[in-house]
C-alpha cells in the first residue's frame, strides 16, 4: 500500500467559525494505482489533495493520519513536511498554466528548483521526459509567457515529476483545456505512471467520464465525507450510493438524444459545512431517505473493493 489515510478532518478558519471541509475520510491507494477523485464544487475534494502535500494558512489539521510507504506524513507541520514534497510526494496545481515563475526562463527554475532539494539536473533524463510529452528541447531557454496553455500544462507535469515521488496528486488539471488536450495530458499521466516515473497518484476532477478513462479506482465525496469508492467500471456501471447515480444520470450519453433521454440535475443544494447536519449529508436531496438516515451512515464494504456510505446500499 502506497498512500493510507485514516480518518482525516480538516477545518478552514474563517470570521464565521471553522469549516468542517474535510470530516473523517479514510481510503487507500495501492502501488500502480490512479485513483479518480470526483464531486461537485465544494465537496472537500481539492481540500483532500492540498492536505496531503501542503496546508495553507487557513486550514487546520483537526484529526487524522496519514501514512505514505510507512511512513507517517507530518501534514499539520509545514516545516517537517519539507523533506517529503517533491521527492516522496508531488503535486501538480489546479492552476498548473500559471505556477511557473514568470521572471525565470524554464531551464534556470527546474535548476533552482532542484538545487532547494539536493538534487541536481540530469540534462539527459530531462530531455527524453520532454521528448515524451512532445515539448522541443529548447523550450528551457524559454519563459513561460512563450508557452501555449497546453505546453505550459505538459512542462509542470514534467517538472512535477523529475524526482520520481511515490504518490502524484493532479488537481483538476484538464479544467482550463480543450477535449483533444483533456486526453493527451489524461494519457500522459497513464504513461507517466506505467514508465515508473510516479508510483500511484489521485486524479482529482469533477468529470466522472474522463475520470473513468484513466483512473483504476473512483471516490466520489460529498459534503466533506466518502460516498462511495469501487473500480472505475463499477461506479459507472453499478453504482449503489444514490448521489453516484444521480451524479452519474446528470451527464451527457454520446449518440442520445434528448428527446430519447432528458438530463437531470439533482435537486437542492450541499449543506453548509460550518454547521453540517447530523446523519447522511445527502438525505435532504435523497429520493430513497428514510427515518434511518439522521443516523451517520458508516463506510461499508458491501463487495469486495466497493464501499458505500449508505444505510440502503
Amino acid at each position: 500500500m502506497t498512500l493510507r489515510v485514516d480518518d482525516l478532518r480538516v477545518h478552514y478558519r474563517t470570521l464565521r467559525g471553522e469549516v468542517k471541509a474535510l470530516d473523517g475520510v479514510s481510503f487507500g491507494v495501492g502501488d500502480g494505482e490512479i485513483l479518480g477523485l470526483a464531486g461537485e464544487s465544494g465537496c472537500g475534494k481539492t481540500t483532500l489533495g492540498k492536505s496531503l502535500i501542503r496546508m495553507d494558512g487557513r486550514m487546520r489539521l483537526a484529526g487524522g493520519t496519514v501514512s505514505l510507504d510507512g511512513t507517517d506524513l507530518p501534514i499539520g507541520d509545514d516545516r517537517r513536511m519539507n523533506p517529503f514534497r517533491f521527492k516522496r510526494v508531488s503535486l501538480i496545481p489546479q492552476y498548473s498554466m500559471s505556477a511557473m515563475n514568470p521572471t525565470r526562463r524554464i531551464g534556470r527554475m527546474i535548476t533552482e528548483l532542484l538545487a532547494s532539494r539536493g538534487e541536481s539536473v540530469d540534462t539527459a533524463e530531462l530531455e527524453r521526459r520532454l521528448d515524451l510529452v512532445e515539448l522541443p528541447r529548447d523550450i528551457l531557454g524559454r519563459y513561460p509567457i512563450e508557452l501555449s496553455g497546453g505546453m505550459k500544462q505538459r512542462m509542470v507535469m514534467v517538472i512535477s515529476t523529475l524526482l520520481d515521488p511515490s504518490l502524484l496528486i493532479a488537481d483538476e488539471i484538464t479544467s482550463a483545456l480543450d477535449v483533444s488536450t483533456q486526453k493527451a495530458v489524461a494519457r500522459t499521466l497513464v504513461e507517466f505512471r506505467d514508465r515508473g516515473f510516479v508510483r500511484s497518484m489521485i486524479f482529482i476532477t469533477h468529470d466522472i467520464s474522463l475520470t473513468y478513462q484513466i483512473a483504476d479506482t473512483i471516490m466520489v465525496m460529498y459534503a466533506g465525507r466518502l460516498a462511495e469508492k469501487a473500480p472505475a467500471s463499477v461506479i459507472v456501471s453499478e453504482p449503489r450510493h444514490p448521489y453516484t447515480r444521480m451524479l452519474i444520470s446528470s451527464l451527457p450519453e454520446v449518440g442520445v438524444r434528448h428527446a430519447e433521454r432528458r438530463l437531470s440535475g439533482i435537486p437542492g443544494r450541499p449543506p453548509s459545512l460550518l454547521d453540517p447536519p447530523q446523519g447522511c449529508r445527502f438525505r435532504d436531496r435523497c429520493p430513497l431517505a428514510f427515518d434511518r438516515c439522521a443516523e451517520d451512515p458508516p463506510p461499508i464494504e458491501v463487495v469486495p473493493g466497493h464501499h458505500v456510505a449508505c444505510w440502503k446500499a
